[in-house]
């Protein structure tokens, strides 16, 4: 098997779908690799380690995406890919089509096999490829909101930790699942006052537990967002339904009603976003202001550590990719129902119920 492995083209994208350690596993189970040139640069992998390990390097994406027939990104295609993608070829990568009906409708058009890691499902009902991004997304949302809080950048001038005499920061998370967890984690070390809603019990007697009364748990109910977003000098949205759309769980009016130079953060912004006044933005241009609120939306958030960011995908993805290489794509996903959940996309139609319902598409 050829696998292929373009240069990440979103702004700011630091990742890199292969490292010269797997590349060198998958060459020795019998596969071959083709890689675009500098694709690892930013993750801190130079060509020749990826020559060292076996991969042969292609002058440009377009001759990847030409050859290949599974081909590992980190991001969703970008329409200038769209006319790079081969019919009948096979990606495995981080999709989130729920938010990306017009990349939906080009997998279908190109009968591309679509294996998103975002749906790929551990033995425990868990999502592996899903849980080191969603970890580094959580820990680096307080960093981010830590840096645009203060003066200099428009912030209100609140630092989380405060000082004596000084009440310290109220960070308020909505969503205590993996990024929520690591995003409280976080907040707690940094000093902050904590407060993190959801709506399941279990999740919040977990942190309670943790942090021994530390932080604050409640119900996510619309009073309770309504009291705590109203008084968070961050704000972290944190819900995520797999493979859906993020539901809209903080409204215009909360926002609203913060003060001015509090900061939101929103890690749900790749499944478009847990807050009425969100909008994506960009690593080039990360902020933007409503109701004089900051507001950074980055979808790939951890580009921002891409050595970090990297090592921890591709140990994740590695088994399956292993898998791919020795049974083949085919036999790997008939053998392997975790990894054949991970299926978003096959011969011209939208297989996962959940994504056919949020982009409005009929399900297979």
């Amino acid at each position: 098997m050829l696998l292929g492995v373009p240069q990440e083209t979103k702004i700011g994208e630091t990742r890199v779908a292969l490292t010269p350690s797997l590349c060198r596993r998958v060459t020795a189970l019998g596969g071959q690799i083709l890689i675009e040139k500098g694709a690892g640069l930013n993750a801190g992998y130079s060509d020749a380690e990826y020559k060292a390990a076996g991969a042969v390097l292609a002058a440009s994406a377009a001759k990847v995406w030409k050859r290949a027939e599974l081909i590992l990104k980190v991001k969703e295609p970008l329409p200038e890919e769209y006319a790079l993608m081969q019919p009948g070829q096979a990606i495995f990568t981080y999709l989130h089509l729920a938010a990306g009906p017009a990349l939906a409708r080009e997998l279908c058009r190109k009968n591309i096999l679509g294996i998103a890691y975002e749906t790929v499902e551990g033995s425990d009902g868990s999502f592996p490829l899903l849980k080191p991004m969603s970890q580094i997304a959580g820990r680096l949302s307080i960093q981010i909101g830590a840096y645009f809080l203060q003066s200099q950048h428009g912030g209100s001038g609140v630092l989380l930790g405060g000082i004596p005499g000084a009440m310290p920061g109220h960070v308020v998370v909505v969503g205590a699942g993996n990024s929520g967890a690591h995003a409280v984690q976080m907040a707690v070390g940094m000093g902050a006052r904590v407060t993190v809603l959801d709506l399941e019990t279990r999740k919040l007697e977990a942190l309670d537990s943790e942090y021994r009364g530390r932080v604050v748990t409640l119900m996510s109910n619309p009073a309770n967002l309504e009291h705590a977003v109203a008084d968070a000098d961050l704000l972290i949205g944190a819900v995520l339904i797999p493979a859906a759309r993020a539901p809209t769980v903080v409204t215009r009016k909360m926002v609203a009603q913060m003060r001015p130079g509090s900061v939101i953060v929103d890690i749900a912004i790749d499944q478009g976003g847990c807050i009425a006044t969100i909008r994506p933005t960009s690593l080039a241009k990360p902020t933007y202001q409503e109701h004089g609120v900051i507001h950074y939306a980055v979808p790939n958030m951890p580009a921002l550590v891409g050595r970090t960011a990297t090592m921890g995908l591709t140990q994740a993805t590695e088994p399956y990719v292993a898998m791919l290489v020795q049974r083949g794509v085919e036999r790997a996903l008939a053998e392997h129902a975790g990894l054949a959940k991970g299926v978003n996309t096959r011969a011209g139609r939208i297989v996962c119920e959940t994504v056919a319902k949020a982009v409005g598409f009929n399900h297979a």
